[in-house]
């Protein structure tokens, strides 16, 4: 069963990038967002490499690696890849699928679209991003 806006929208507010955003603001970036199924074994992200979209997960499960270790299982409701959004940062971690999942994804160029569309958001995203800076950057 596919996700109504309004779910979707709820599935987005979770995400700390937009905790600042109000509710028409997380509409839309919930009208940019396509739910997608994909099946084991998927690799989502690969370390090491840049990415160009941000997912969160609705159903399933997927396993987190760094340097082939695996460090921690994702499940519904957590999101990985949101940096990639706004930065050119390589991935720090491999993401594969261990159950077939659902998600929301929100590609890249279209996140750019929006924030270059709407000054708020995009100083409400800069904002979160600045409190999730560790407090040692700031000297």
């Amino acid at each position: 069963m596919r996700l109504g806006h309004d779910e979707k929208i709820d599935t987005i507010k979770k995400v700390p990038l937009f905790g600042h955003c109000t509710k028409k603001e997380l509409a839309a970036v919930a009208r940019l967002a396509d739910e997608i199924d994909l099946p084991a074994g998927k690799v989502l992200t690969r370390q090491g490499e840049r990415g160009h979209e941000f997912l969160v997960l609705i159903e399933g499960t997927a396993d987190v690696e760094r340097d082939g270790d695996k460090i921690a299982e994702l499940g519904p409701g957590d999101f990985f890849g949101e940096i990639a959004l706004i930065s050119h940062i390589p991935r720090t971690a491999t993401v594969t699928a261990s159950t077939p999942i659902r998600a929301l994804v929100v590609a890249e160029h279209d996140f750019r679209s929006l924030l270059s569309q709407s000054p708020d958001i995009s100083l409400k995203v800069l904002q979160a991003l600045a409190e999730r800076l560790p407090a040692s950057h700031t000297q």
